[in-house]
């Protein structure tokens, strides 16, 4: 079963027994004539209905890209063709083309209708304007059959935009040496050597912004001083315990053994994320200064003043960026 001709059939079957009007007028010719073509031309409100029926169906089925939408049984067939999506095999819900003369030409196609079923070599349709007049069930041979046309087939090309970026590598996400699929490893926070830096960077921007280029020298100054082990202590589970001191009267070993039982262990904090919770709350304090005018002024004061005394080898610091 062709997935995309079945919901074609189950419209053509909602609407079997419909039947054009004594002028050969239908409501699928209107639709063509209102919305398909683009001169409203009224010949097509009472011309042969049999590929308009299919297009209406594809358009109430939303499968107007992998059935398309024609007029004329020859150029659906051709359609079908340039898309890859032709053959000779019955199979229900393909769309099939006759030729009443017996001939294999697609260039002398007459008639389309639905493959509702196959049973060896007969096909039971559905086919509108069948008999000149009426969208009704039909039983044909092979005799008369063109080919068929599989809407199952046709790939539509999804819209990707012209100017869309390509997509991210994996390494320029997750940093050089990094593998994916793999458990890092973190070194215990004393063997971070940058973090001072970091600790150079703070000090010395909020100087920068608050008290201009002088506090900014005396800010990096004091940053040089920060300690490389981390300021937080941890409380060790039990090891307060182990100290040999005399005890009270009304205490025991053993009581100091329950209450090194339900000790709790207290988390402990790197370094690392202390610098990171330092750096969150120095941002957020300062956000409301990002367009601000004397910030503005105090940046090119700092760029000023650093050209003109920043020794040659240090000139690097001349260009400090301003904040974001």
């Amino acid at each position: 079963m062709d997935t995309i001709g079945q919901k074609l059939l189950e419209i053509a079957k909602d609407n079997l027994g419909y039947t054009e009007k004594g002028d050969g007028y239908t409501k699928f010719g209107n639709w063509w004539t209102e919305k398909m073509d683009a001169d409203h031309n009224p010949y097509f409100k009472t011309a042969p209905w049999c590929d308009m029926f299919l297009a209406w169906a594809a358009d109430q089925a939303g499968v107007a890209d992998q059935a398309g939408q024609f007029a004329a049984t020859v150029d659906h067939a051709k359609w079908f063709k340039k898309h890859d999506a032709w053959g000779t095999e019955p199979v229900p819900g393909a769309l099939v083309f006759y030729d009443w003369n017996g001939s294999d030409d697609i260039d002398r196609i007459d008639h389309v209708g639905l493959v509702e079923k196959v049973d060896g070599k007969t096909l039971h349709t559905i086919e509108a304007n069948a008999d000149g007049y009426k969208l009704m069930r039909k039983t044909r041979d092979m005799d008369s059959v063109v080919g068929f046309g599989y809407p199952g087939k046709v790939k539509t090309e999804k819209y990707v935009p012209k100017h869309a970026a390509p997509a991210p590598k994996v390494e320029s996400l997750t940093g050089p040496g990094t593998q994916t699929g793999k458990t890092e490893t973190t070194e215990p926070a004393a063997s971070v050597p940058d973090l001072p830096s970091q600790e150079v960077l703070l000090t010395g921007v909020l100087a920068f912004v608050l008290c201009g280029t002088v506090a900014l020298a005396a800010g990096r100054a004091a940053a040089a001083k920060a300690p490389t082990n981390s300021p937080i202590r941890v409380r060790k589970r039990g090891k307060h315990h182990r100290v040999p001191v005399e005890l009270p009267a009304d205490l025991t070993p053993a009581d100091l053994d329950a209450a090194d039982a339900g000790t709790t262990v207290m988390p402990a904090l790197s370094l690392a994320a202390a610098h990171e919770a330092e750096d969150r709350e120095f941002w957020g304090r300062i956000a409301h200064l990002e367009e601000d005018a004397e910030l503005a002024f105090w940046n090119s004061l700092h760029s000023d003043a650093a050209l003109s005394d920043a020794p040659a080898e240090e000139s690097k610091y001349a260009s400090t960026p301003t904040f974001r």
